[in-house]
């Protein structure tokens, strides 16, 4: 098993974690009602890649 020679130190971890932060979501826009959602993802109105595929309130 491999076993660290010397102690890394805080700002070296710091600066190898660097990438890790999370970004801002990506946001899709639904093109049949134009309503933004996140990615892969179905729409609150029930809309998914164009085609409604869950009923919602509003549908009676």
């Amino acid at each position: 098993m491999a076993v660290q020679q010397n102690k890394k130190s805080s700002s070296k971890r710091g600066m190898h974690r660097a990438h890790d932060s999370l970004g801002t979501p990506p946001i899709a826009v639904e093109p049949t009602t134009g309503e933004p959602h996140l990615r892969h993802h179905v729409s609150p109105t029930g809309f998914y890649r164009g085609k409604k595929v869950l009923k919602t309130k509003g549908d009676e």
